[in-house]
């Protein structure tokens, strides 16, 4: 019991230092104020350093496209922050932290190289011929040719004689015009919000490469392996270059379209037209599926491959599935006279064969399309559009036995590859099948039926046509007809065009839906509207029905668009999945995030919370923020700053609570001990000062005999509640702050709570950070307790962690107006939360003394009235007592007690 008194004596006892003249204690407030001043950048570096954590690790969560562009620029930013914070936090306790500054270098190097990690290039041969490859020469001749290649030489079927201009010789031509630098800079310095400064660029980029010098060793190993082609095939051979790029056709990726290819080039081209093909992998259509994919630009070597050109007397595409419907095994075959260029490309109706399996395999649809135009290839070079007129335009572009033959390639590769295949091939002036690319089907689940009753009060616009992509969507029609109308295009609207051209899929991350006048399911648009899930009609009919600015709801798999929004059908809308997630992009920003948010230092008071002791970025920020205000509070403990500097506060009658003024928190200088509240001018100290008198502390509650008890033995047993009170700074409650911050300290007894808070009109700047802990009972009440205070909080919206009978509490980002009331719900919570750790073993107690917190604060936060400002006789007794201050008084009820 004399050691419980004892304690009891600690709690009121004052220590004063030795006497300084007013000279010294200037220099000693000037000393404060300078480091105040490196502990207000520390705290702003700290708050936007959280800020960019918050939004990188909101950003690997979400489904939003981001690209290494955002990676490496918060990466940059937020150790930025952090080493400003290491800093600061040197300049406030110079030489004591030191290590912080090796685990930060650690720690950065290690997101460095996660950063500079790049996907391996094999081989050493800058061409290679076609013969050379199969599937495993990915990495060396990109997917598509190394398809080819495997088409070619292990399943037999018949291809293009042709070479392949490799990875290798991409780094080549890159590495000899120093462009990835050049690249990666005009990269990071872009906005990628505007459409029109992605037009720029892609531009500005596809000239860089356009312009760059083929180093010598390159053309001449390009030129070599045309000569042998000529040598195999014929004098003067033409040859179809087409994209194949790494990382094509991984990962359920299709980049169908994105790149470019160029039919029936001359010899003397050859160059030019390598250049220009690479150049279109920063294609605006291209740049936007690798940012909404994921897809590092690092990781993208462009291969090129050069093959025979096929003059073809049909061309087309086959899915060995339906790419609609997983259920359905039939081949799907959609060709042209000509060209396959017209299917792949949108430009023209196609003629559809649906034949089921069998043997003999039997034709069970068949769609002869009227064909307006086909693509065929000049004597000389390039390929020219012909207008299709009289019987040709409707008859079948595709024989009997063509279809027959065509079959049996594809269920050829389907068997080889183990999977639906989609397969593109002409057939030569001979009649025979020549297969030109094979890749991994991408299949939907089957449509959904839409029950036609159901909607017979929505006006339908326009229908028709196929369900190149299924699903249902809502938005304002935007006509694209050009590269401007894109430039314009709104996020949710409509895409409706007239042709179904690869380049819109630029547009795609931005559009609901897609509605083409011309165009098929084969089509490079479709293709990446079913990847990216946009609902799509293709060959619709009647699109003048639908007017610019209209807002319409577009039924792919009813194959109808409406006017307005049809809530029947938006209700089955299905939300679209994270294209993001998985990618290399979405794992480098994982991988980095591993080296920057997690915390591992929780408790400042185990003796692994030290400099050395860091792992992660968000570490440091802790560290530093728990030091700088440990460093700020010894400087006043050492020099007893607190007890001449600071001032008591006057409200009603004196009280141990005690101001500090760090710069502007004052409204004007105030002389004397005492300060009143009408001359605070700190926002958010006034805010906390509101909340703690809302609502009279009706004093410590009614304790048994065990709540008694159990105070008894942890207040002569426990030596930490002792040493936490040996000094009179620690038992008073110290405000410091300016205009727009604020830290409390404050202990009731044995109940410690801190606030953090900066309040101002910047919400990216504001936050909140709240502690609680400690208690006289024992450690299974204290813990009820927090858990209440913690639930409290999380209703309030704060992010909460729990630390045994702790609490630490974190909001930000909210307007002044929201701050300030989230700061009246924290002083509410620190008077009349202190002592229920007494009672919360008593269920009745507990349940009592928590439905009463939430009715105040529901009363708190309806009324939000400013007690302070209208209180004018507080306002004459502070003046008064200014003019003739006398000790102060016997503390109140609201400032002491166990």
């Amino acid at each position: 019991m004399a050691k419980f008194w004892e304690v009891l004596k600690q709690l009121f006892r004052g220590e004063d230092g030795p006497a300084l003249n007013p000279e010294q204690e200037e220099e000693l407030r000037a000393a404060f104020k300078a480091r105040y001043h490196n502990f207000k950048l520390l705290l702003a570096a700290n708050n936007k350093a959280l800020e960019i954590m918050g939004e990188m690790e909101a950003t690997l969560r979400g489904g939003r496209p981001f690209g290494m562009r955002f990676v490496r620029a918060n990466c940059t930013a937020v150790g930025v922050n952090v080493f400003n914070m290491v800093k600061n936090m040197d300049a406030l306790a110079p030489g004591k932290y030191v290590e912080l500054f090796d685990r930060f270098r650690e720690i950065n190097e290690q997101i460095n190289q996660v950063l500079a990690a790049q996907r391996p290039l094999k081989g050493d041969q800058l061409v290679l011929t076609l013969d050379q490859v199969d599937r495993h020469f990915t990495d060396q001749a990109g997917a598509k040719m190394a398809n080819l290649g495997e088409v070619k030489n292990r399943v037999g079927l018949r291809t293009p004689e042709g070479f392949v201009i490799s990875a290798l010789a991409y780094q080549r031509l890159f590495a000899h015009n120093d462009l990835q630098a050049e690249i990666d800079r005009r990269i990071q310095a872009a906005s990628f919000e505007r459409m029109d400064h992605l037009f720029a660029l892609s531009s500005t980029l596809q000239q860089l490469v356009i312009r760059a010098q083929v180093p010598d060793d390159l053309r001449q190993a390009i030129e070599g392996a045309y000569d042998a082609l000529q040598a195999r095939t014929r004098p003067g051979v033409t040859v179809s270059m087409r994209s194949s790029a790494l990382g094509e056709d991984d990962l359920g990726l299709s980049f169908a379209g994105q790149y470019s290819s160029q039919l029936n080039v001359r010899p003397e081209h050859l160059i030019q037209s390598y250049k220009e093909i690479v150049a279109s992998k920063y294609s605006l259509q291209a740049v936007f599926y690798r940012l909404s994919r994921g897809i590092r630009d690092e990781d993208v070597a462009m291969c090129v491959g050069c093959l025979a050109m096929v003059d073809a007397l049909a061309g087309g595409v086959t899915y060995t599935r339906n790419a609609l419907d997983i259920r359905d095994q039939n081949l799907h075959l959609n060709s042209v006279w000509g060209l396959p260029k017209s299917v792949v490309d949108g430009a023209t109706p196609v003629d559809l064969f649906v034949v089921e399996r069998g043997d003999p395999p039997r034709v069970v649809r068949q769609e002869i399309a009227r064909k307006e135009q086909k693509f065929i290839c000049y004597p000389e070079e390039g390929v020219c559009r012909l207008d299709l007129t009289g019987a040709e335009a409707l008859t079948p572009s595709l024989s009997p036995d063509q279809v027959r033959e065509l079959v049996r390639v594809g269920l050829v590769l389907e068997e080889h590859y183990g999977g639906p295949q989609d397969i593109e091939w002409a057939v030569d002036q001979d009649g025979g099948v020549v297969v030109l690319q094979c890749r991994p089907l991408q299949q939907k689940a089957a449509a959904q039926e839409r029950p036609a009753a159901r909607l017979a009060s929505a006006p339908v616009l326009t229908g028709g046509g196929v369900t190149a992509s299924p699903g249902v969507a809502a938005g304002v029609v935007h006509w694209v007809r050009r590269d401007t109308d894109a430039l314009n295009f709104p996020a949710g609207g409509v895409l409706v065009c007239e042709q179904a051209r690869p380049r819109w899929a630029a547009l795609l991350s931005r559009a609901v839906a897609v509605v083409a006048a011309e165009g098929g399911v084969a089509g490079h648009l479709a293709n990446v509207a079913r990847e990216f899930e946009v609902p799509a009609l293709m060959g619709v009919p009647g699109l003048e029905a639908l007017a610019e600015g209209q807002e319409v709801t577009v039924d792919a798999d009813g194959l109808s668009i409406y006017a307005g929004r049809v809530e029947e059908l938006l209700v089955q809308q299905d939300r679209r999945r994270n294209l993001m997630e998985g990618s290399p992009v979405h794992q480098t920003l994982a991988k980095v995030l591993s080296h920057i948010s997690p915390l591992t230092l929780l408790n400042p008071d185990a003796p692994e919370f030290r400099a050395a002791g860091v792992q992660t970025l968000h570490d440091i920020t802790r560290f530093c923020h728990e030091k700088a205000v440990h460093e700020m509070f010894a400087f006043g403990k050492e020099h007893h700053f607190s007890e001449r500097s600071s001032k008591q506060l006057y409200y009603k009658v004196p009280m141990q609570w005690w101001v500090i003024n760090l710069d502007d928190g004052f409204k004007e200088d105030v002389k004397g001990k005492y300060v009143g509240l009408e001359m605070i001018a700190s926002v958010p100290m006034l805010a906390l000062w509101e909340g703690m008198i809302a609502v009279p502390w009706e004093g410590p509650p009614p304790v048994d005999a065990k709540g008694f008890a159990s105070v008894m033995f942890q207040a002569t047993t426990n030596p930490a509640l002792v040493s936490a009170l040996k000094s009179s700074y620690a038992n008073r409650n110290y405000f410091m702050i300016s205009k727009n911050f604020c830290s409390l300290y404050s202990r009731f007894g044995f109940h410690f709570s801190t606030v953090e808070a900066l309040v101002g009109e910047r919400p990216s700047e504001n936050y909140i950070a709240f502690s609680f802990k400690g208690g006289a009972a024992d450690l299974g009440r204290k813990l009820l307790r927090v858990q209440l205070v913690s639930q409290i909080l999380e209703e309030q919206g704060f992010r909460v962690e729990r630390k045994e009978d702790a609490a630490f509490a974190r909001l930000e980002g909210l307007d002044e107006e929201r701050m300030v009331a989230k700061l009246r719900v924290l002083g509410y919570l620190s008077i009349h939360t202190r002592q229920l750790d007494m009672v919360m073993a008593d269920p009745t107690a507990a349940a009592h003394f928590s439905q009463k917190i939430r009715q105040d604060l529901a009363q708190i936060c309806a009324e939000g009235q400013c007690h302070w400002a209208s209180d004018e006789a507080a306002r004459q007794a502070g003046a008064a007592h200014r003019a003739a201050p006398t000790e102060a008084a016997t503390p109140t009820g609201l400032e002491n007690g166990l």
